[in-house]
């Protein structure tokens, strides 16, 4: 039996791997770049989208967003709210999303419209990590309220993400949380071969320094 699952686990991501590699296909030929965000909820997923979009849009740039949660539509809400494209979806019972949720959200946009599309996992510091939808930046977002444990907890979704971005840095000190605890932390875990930025979503400090790293 325990041989059948890791087969099944197995298949699965092997599936979803391939559906990812053909969501990409299908948004470098309409000349799309994709960013995925990953994170707990709380961390300012939304807000980050939300004020990544304004740079964009403020560039010439088109975005348009896929707002993924296990159910509703708040974040979606909270996009179109802001003058962002967005469209919903809903996992339903499960704990992220996966590359043919995206698939079907890509099927419902009329990519010819786009330069951009942000994707907000569901939040979760877990299950998203095995998960790769297709996008040309995986990143990971933890805030200073979760506490200065998070990259020693969630070492897998640090290790599956190309950026990670501690958020609300301009409350970190309301918070008792010390940043260079967590920046230290994230060192380690990567060997220093990558770095740990961070901003705040509501004051827009340090979002020049992750519009650059994106390349947006």
């Amino acid at each position: 039996m325990h041989i059948v699952q890791v087969g099944m686990e197995y298949d699965v991501l092997k599936e979803n791997n391939r559906i990812a590699n053909s969501n990409y296909r299908l948004l470098k030929k309409n000349g799309i770049k994709a960013i995925e965000l990953m994170g707990s909820i709380g961390s300012g997923k939304t807000a980050l989208v939300i004020k990544l979009a304004d740079r964009v849009r403020k560039k010439g740039l088109r975005a348009c967003a896929i707002a993924g949660d296990v159910a509703g539509d708040d974040d979606q809400r909270r996009m179109r709210e802001s003058g962002l494209d967005a469209v919903n979806c809903n996992t339903g019972r499960e704990c992220h999303l996966d590359a043919n949720l995206v698939k079907r959200s890509l099927d419902k946009i009329d990519l010819d419209l786009y330069d951009v599309i942000f994707i907000e996992n569901v939040g979760n510091l877990v299950c998203p990590a095995d998960f790769p939808l297709g996008a040309d930046y995986r990143v990971v977002v933890i805030s200073t309220t979760e506490g200065d444990d998070m990259v020693r907890k969630h070492h897998d979704i640090f290790l599956h993400s190309d950026v990670a971005i501690l958020n609300k840095m301009d409350i970190a000190d309301a918070v008792g949380v010390d940043p260079e605890v967590i920046l230290g932390d994230y060192k380690k875990l990567t060997g220093g071969l990558k770095t740990m930025y961070g901003c705040s979503a509501r004051t827009e400090e340090g979002m020049d320094e992750i519009v650059s790293v994106l390349g947006l």
